[in-house]
C-alpha cells in the first residue's frame, strides 16, 4: 500500500510525464473502489479497429518547366519518407531515449513505464519517456484527425478514459503493423520544433541535410527535441538551444548505457557543438526566388473549383495535399525580364514596372516580373521596396486594379476591321478634333454617344488629314481610331477583345464606351500579353495558364491541357500582324529591335498617367505596363525620375518599350529566330483613302527639296535617311511637338464625366 500511494504520489507530481496510464493500475488501492478496476479491466476484453489514419498533412511542391523546385506550400512542413530513408543511428537515438523496449514489449510497456515514472520523479524533470511509442504514434493520430481546435483540445488532455482508449488503439496498431512500421509512422508524424514535421522536414530544417544522412550527433540532436520541440526549438533563441544542447547529450548519456554507442563516441559527440543549420522553412511565396509566379499558382489552386468545391477545400487541397505541381515558368525568360525592369525601375520609386510572358498557341505564362520587391514595407508602410500586390496579374490572382491600357486596345479595332474586308490602304479623311455624339451602340443595344465629350490627336499624331488603316495604326491617331471604331461598330470591338480574352484587371464589366478603342479600361499584364499572343499564334486565343501537370500523392499524374479557342481567323490574324510589324519599322517604337520578327502596339495615356508596351512574336509575347502605385491619376509620368533618370513624360516608347526589347532579347536567346506568315494580298492588299496620296507625294517632294538644300549646305553626308524615307518620317514633324492640328495642348481631352458613371474616379483618355 505505502510503495503503491508512494508510486501515485510520484505520478502526480510528474503527470503526463511518467505517464497517466500507470493511475489505472493503482486505482483500487488508491481510490477504494473495486467496481472501478472491474470496468478498467473490461475495456480491454472489446478490441477496438486501428485509430483512424487520414493522410497526413504533406508538403505541396512547385516546379519549374525543367523539373526545379521554385515554392511549397504546407499547413505543416512534412515530406514523409520511407524507414530506409531514414538514418539507422536516427531510428536507434529515437527508441533509446523514448522507448528503450520498443521491439521488446507489446502496446504497453509496463516495466518501462514504472522505470520511467521513478527515473522522472528523482529527476524532477524529463529523462525518459513513460508511454510507448506505438501510444504515441496514437495520440498524433488522433490529432491528425481532430477538424476543430476543440476536438485536437481532447485529443491532446491527459486523463484516465484517454489513456485507456489511447491504449486500446495501441494494442490494435500493434496487431496491424509490424514494428518498424509502427516507427516509419512515428517519425514521419511527430514534430520536432522550429516548424518542421516528420525527421525529413526536421533534418532539412535543422542541419540542411536529408533524413538519410544524418550523423550521430544531429540525430541525438532530434530525437531529443521530440520531447518538448517548443522549450528547445534553436529559432527561438540561445535559452532554447541551451537546452536542446542538454537534450541532445541526455540522449547521448542514454544511448551509452544502452550499449548503443561506446562511452567514447559518446564522449565525442557530446564535446561537439550543435552544429545547427538552420535553413528557411520555405513555405508560402514569400520564400519563393518567383514570389509572383508563385502567387499566380497559389489563386490558381484557390479559386478553381478542379481543386476542391468550396473555398475551404481547396485550402486544404493547398495545404495538406502533398501535391507536386509542374509549371510553366521560365527561368531564363524570367531572369530575363526582372533584369530588363531592374536596370530601369528601382524598387524604392513610387512608380512601378510589370511584365507578363505567355507563350503563343498554349497560354503558358513564362514570367511574371515587377520591379517592387514582394513583401510587407517595413513598418508596413504602404509605399516602399516592397509590395504585397501582384502586380503583373488581376485581382483575382493577388493583383490590384491595374492600369487603363492605352493606345494597346487600338490593335482590337485594327483585327475588328480586318474581318470586316478593310485593306491596308483604306481609310478616311479625320478632322483636328472629333464630338462622339452618334453612332456608338454598346453590346446591349443601348446608345452610348457623349456629345460633350471632345477628342484630339496627341503630339506628333498630326493634325487632321487622310489615314489609311496602315498609317494610323503606326501614327497611333486618336481620331482615326475612333472613327473607324464607329464604322465597324463599338460592339463588335468589344466581341473581339472578349473573344482575346480581355476582362478589366478589377473584374468589373468593361466599360463600353466610344474610348473603349484608346484604352479607357485598367486592364493587367497578363491579360493583355495572352491576347497579343493570340495573333502570334495566328488567333488562336488560350487562357493564360500557369500549371501544366499535378502529381498526387499517391503517384497519380494528371496533366492540364492548354484551354484555347478560335478568336480569329488565321488570314485576319496574319493581316494583323503584318501591320502591327510596321510599329517598329516605322510606326512608334522605329528604331528599336530584337533582331528577329516582331510586331507590338505602344500605349502612352493622355496625359501620361501610365504607359504601356505589348509584342509578341511567333513563340513568345509580353507585356509591360509602367504607372504610379500611389495613384496614376494623381501622379501622372510627367517630370519624374525613375530608376535614376529623368523623364520629362514617359511614353509607352520611352520606358515600357525598351524594357520589353532588352526581356525579348533575353528570354528568346536559345529560341531560333521564327517569321510570322505572309498576308493574303489578294484580300488585304489595296485600298484607297482619298486625299492620302496627294498628301504621300507632296510630302515626297518636301523632303527631296530638303536633302537638296542639305546637298548645297554640304550636310549630304551626315543625310542618312534613304532616298524615299518612309511614311513614319515623312509624316514626322507636320506640326508642333505638343500640340494638336489647331494649336490646343494634347493633353486635352473628353471630360472625365462624360464617360464614367457618377462616383468613379476621374480618367483622362489615353493618346499613343
Amino acid at each position: 500500500m505505502t510503495i503503491r500511494l508512494a508510486y501515485a504520489g510520484a505520478l502526480g507530481t510528474a503527470g503526463a510525464l511518467g505517464g497517466v496510464l500507470v493511475a489505472t493500475l493503482v486505482l483500487p488501492a488508491v481510490g477504494g473502489v473495486g467496481l472501478a478496476a472491474k470496468e478498467a479491466a473490461s475495456t480491454f476484453t472489446d478490441q477496438l479497429p486501428a485509430p483512424p489514419e487520414d493522410p497526413l498533412p504533406e508538403m505541396t511542391r512547385v516546379l519549374d518547366r525543367n523539373g526545379k523546385q521554385i515554392a511549397q506550400f504546407y499547413l505543416q512542413n512534412r515530406e514523409s519518407v520511407p524507414i530506409n530513408r531514414i538514418a539507422p543511428v536516427m531510428r536507434r537515438a529515437i527508441v533509446a531515449i523514448e522507448d528503450a523496449r520498443f521491439y521488446e514489449h507489446g502496446a504497453l510497456d509496463i516495466k518501462g513505464t514504472f522505470r520511467a515514472l521513478v527515473t522522472n520523479a528523482q529527476a524532477g524533470g524529463i529523462r525518459q519517456g513513460g508511454s510507448s511509442l506505438t501510444q504515441q504514434l496514437v495520440k498524433n493520430l488522433l490529432v491528425n484527425h481532430a477538424e476543430t481546435d476543440q476536438e485536437r483540445r481532447l485529443a491532446r488532455v491527459q486523463n484516465v478514459d484517454r489513456k485507456i482508449t489511447e491504449l486500446r488503439y495501441a494494442l490494435a496498431l500493434e496487431r496491424k503493423y509490424s514494428k518498424d512500421q509502427i516507427l516509419e509512422r512515428y517519425l514521419n508524424i511527430a514534430y520536432f520544433g522550429a516548424g518542421a514535421f516528420g525527421i525529413q522536414a526536421a533534418a532539412q530544417r535543422f542541419f540542411g541535410v536529408n533524413a538519410s544522412r544524418l550523423t550521430l550527433p544531429q540525430a541525438a540532436t532530434l530525437a531529443g527535441a521530440v520531447r518538448t520541440p517548443y522549450s528547445t526549438d534553436p529559432s527561438l533563441g540561445a535559452p532554447q538551444r541551451r537546452a536542446l544542447r542538454e537534450r541532445r547529450d541526455l540522449v547521448l548519456e542514454r544511448m551509452e548505457q544502452l550499449g548503443v554507442i561506446r562511452a567514447t563516441t559518446a564522449r565525442s559527440a557530446r564535446s561537439k557543438p550543435l552544429g545547427l543549420d538552420m535553413q528557411s522553412e520555405g513555405g508560402g511565396c514569400g520564400q519563393s526566388r518567383y514570389p509572383y509566379f508563385c502567387l499566380y499558382v497559389q489563386h490558381e489552386i484557390l479559386t478553381n473549383p478542379a481543386f476542391g468545391y468550396t473555398a475551404a477545400d481547396r485550402e486544404r487541397t493547398l495545404r495538406r495535399g502533398g501535391l507536386i505541381l509542374h509549371t510553366t515558368l521560365d527561368p531564363l525568360a524570367q531572369r530575363s525580364a526582372e533584369r530588363a525592369i531592374a536596370a530601369r525601375v528601382a524598387p524604392a520609386d513610387t512608380e512601378v514596372a510589370a511584365e507578363a510572358m505567355v507563350e503563343p498557341g498554349t497560354g503558358r505564362i513564362r514570367a511574371l516580373a515587377a520591379s517592387k520587391r514582394y513583401g510587407r514595407n517595413p513598418g508596413n508602410k504602404k509605399n516602399g521596396p516592397n509590395t504585397t500586390y501582384n502586380l503583373p496579374t488581376d485581382q483575382a490572382h493577388g493583383g490590384g486594379l491595374g492600369f487603363q491600357a492605352g493606345s494597346t486596345f487600338k490593335a482590337f479595332t485594327l483585327a475588328t476591321a480586318l474581318s470586316q474586308g478593310w485593306r491596308f490602304g483604306q481609310g478616311f479623311q479625320t478632322p483636328g478634333r472629333f464630338v462622339p455624339r452618334e453612332g456608338y451602340t454598346d453590346c446591349s443595344g443601348k446608345p452610348v454617344n457623349d456629345p460633350r465629350a471632345r477628342i484630339f490627336n496627341a503630339g506628333g499624331e498630326g493634325s487632321g488629314g487622310p489615314y489609311s488603316l496602315e498609317l494610323g495604326t503606326w501614327k497611333s491617331v486618336n481620331i482615326f481610331f475612333m472613327k473607324l471604331e464607329r464604322r465597324v461598330g463599338l460592339c463588335n470591338v468589344v466581341r473581339t477583345a472578349r473573344r482575346l480574352g480581355i476582362d478589366r484587371a478589377d473584374g468589373a464589366p468593361l466599360h463600353e464606351v466610344p474610348t473603349f478603342t484608346l484604352g479607357v479600361n485598367e486592364m493587367d499584364p497578363t491579360t493583355v500579353a495572352a491576347a497579343f499572343a493570340a495573333f502570334g499564334a495566328r488567333g488562336r486565343y488560350c487562357r493564360p495558364v500557369a500549371i501544366t501537370g499535378i502529381v498526387e500523392r499517391d503517384g497519380t499524374r494528371v496533366p492540364v491541357p492548354p484551354s484555347c479557342s478560335r478568336a480569329l481567323e488565321p488570314q485576319v490574324a496574319d493581316a494583323v500582324n503584318h501591320v502591327l510589324q510596321g510599329v517598329f519599322t516605322r510606326g512608334t517604337m522605329h528604331g528599336q529591335s530584337i533582331g528577329r520578327p516582331a510586331a507590338g502596339k505602344t500605349g502612352t495615356n493622355n496625359g501620361y498617367t501610365s504607359a504601356w508596351f505589348a509584342g509578341y512574336t511567333p513563340d513568345l509575347a509580353a507585356a509591360v505596363s509602367v504607372g504610379d502605385m500611389r495613384g496614376s491619376y494623381r501622379y501622372p509620368l510627367t517630370g519624374v525620375t525613375i530608376g535614376g533618370e529623368y523623364y520629362g513624360s514617359v511614353q509607352g516608347a520611352s520606358l515600357p518599350g525598351p524594357i520589353w526589347v532588352n526581356s525579348m532579347i533575353g528570354a528568346l536567346r536559345r529560341t531560333p529566330p521564327s517569321g510570322f506568315n505572309g498576308p493574303d494580298m489578294a484580300r488585304f492588299g489595296g485600298g484607297y483613302t482619298p486625299g492620302l496620296k496627294e498628301m504621300l507625294e507632296a510630302a515626297r517632294k518636301k523632303a527631296r527639296e530638303a536633302r537638296r538644300k542639305k546637298r548645297h549646305r554640304g550636310e549630304h553626308k551626315r543625310d542618312a535617311r534613304p532616298a524615299i524615307p518612309d511614311i513614319f518620317q515623312i509624316l514626322e514633324g507636320a506640326q508642333p511637338a505638343g500640340t494638336t492640328g489647331d494649336g490646343t495642348p494634347a493633353t486635352a481631352g473628353l471630360d472625365p464625366a462624360a464617360v464614367f458613371p457618377a462616383g468613379q474616379p476621374p480618367r483622362l483618355i489615353p493618346s499613343r
